[in-house]
């Protein structure tokens, strides 16, 4: 049966209750974002904790095994990002030098051709002073900032979330006695833990290949662009794209510019091959976002909630994609996603 277009005044007033919620969002963005963290990794840790139940662990000691493997790599993590950006800001000041020297030979080259740039841009030179790259290096620490004292109460929601997870499935028999229904949440649920395990698994194996990659190659900061690529990769599309330039302009001011397109066809082979040949298989083409939906997302869901929610946009966009694919009412929105 084809779904049908709702009249206008549920439209209005469904984009009125819209609205109300997206500001209340907003102005509860450093409670809410903490959750949201809590609810995708609680998602991903969920499917490990429950096989060692069946293992005949107990379920507690399993939430505490998961938890502590947490925090093992979230100290790890911290760790690792705060050497990297420490030594990148101190190299950054040689770097700039280079990058202008750079900017300065093309200016030459295009001028040589009758492309008459002037060498004293001001616009340019703003952009590449050592004051501007390190103002994006502090906004890049005071997101880690941000992340750091927000740890405490991620991993207890995390904890509270998984003791609980035992006991989700007869709250939602008891909440929803229609048969359907209740099959039709488990649906959704499984169509969600499916796309986070699998989205989180390609987006560590993008990271890692990257690594590699440029470590081959003999990039700088290798670690930290894979780590880059990693969290990227969850904005399908421009992801790649956002995750390639530092790397890519890195790797032109420290070995030149044969090392530059070197790293540009490493991203290029690692996204083709996964883009293209890795995602369909497990996520399936019917779990697609058109590139359209997935800017409008990502300004959007970074408006509501900053950083951190660029990074959640996708996520959160296709799993209200998920649950109106679910509805037959609503499941017009969803082809409209696609």
């Amino acid at each position: 049966m084809e779904a049908k277009m709702p009249e206008v005044p549920v439209v209005l007033t469904t984009a009125a209750a819209f609205v109300i919620v997206v500001a209340g969002l907003q102005a509860a963005s450093a409670i809410v974002i903490p959750f949201l963290l809590a609810v995708f990794i609680a998602t991903l840790c969920a499917p490990p904790m429950f096989w060692m139940v069946r293992q005949g662990v107990p379920n507690a000691l399993a939430v505490l095994i998961i938890v502590m493997a947490l925090v093992i790599l979230a100290v790890l993590m911290l760790i690792f990002l705060s050497r990297s950006l420490t030594a990148l800001t101190m190299q950054l000041p040689s770097y700039q030098d280079r990058l202008l020297v750079l900017y300065n030979q093309v200016v030459a080259w295009l001028n040589r051709y009758g492309l008459q740039i002037e060498t004293e841009n001001v616009i340019l030179a703003d952009y590449l002073s050592p004051r501007f790259i390190m103002t994006l290096v502090t906004y890049g620490l005071s997101i880690l900032r941000v992340l750091v004292t927000n740890l405490f109460i991620i991993l207890l929601y995390v904890l509270f979330i998984l003791l609980e997870a035992s006991t989700f499935q007869a709250k939602i028999q008891n909440a929803f006695p229609d048969p359907a229904a209740w099959e039709q949440s488990k649906v959704v649920a499984a169509n969600i833990n499916r796309y986070m395990g699998y989205k989180t698994l390609i987006s560590l194996v993008t990271g890692l290949l990257i690594w590699i990659l440029l470590v081959i190659i003999g990039v700088d900061f290798a670690g930290t662009w894979g780590v880059l690529a990693f969290l990227l990769n969850f904005i399908p599309s421009i992801g790649s794209i956002l995750a390639a330039m530092p790397a890519i302009v890195w790797a032109l001011v420290q070995l030149g510019l044969p090392a530059a397109l070197l790293t540009l066809l490493a991203y290029l082979v690692v996204n083709i091959a996964i883009g293209n040949f890795v995602d369909p298989r497990l996520l399936g083409r019917k779990l697609g976002l058109s590139t359209l939906v997935v800017i409008i997302s990502l300004i959007f869901w970074g408006w509501v909630f900053g950083p951190i929610g660029m990074l959640l946009s996708v996520p959160l966009t296709m799993i209200t994609k998920i649950v109106f694919a679910s509805q037959e009412k609503t499941r017009w929105l969803a082809v409209l996603l696609e």
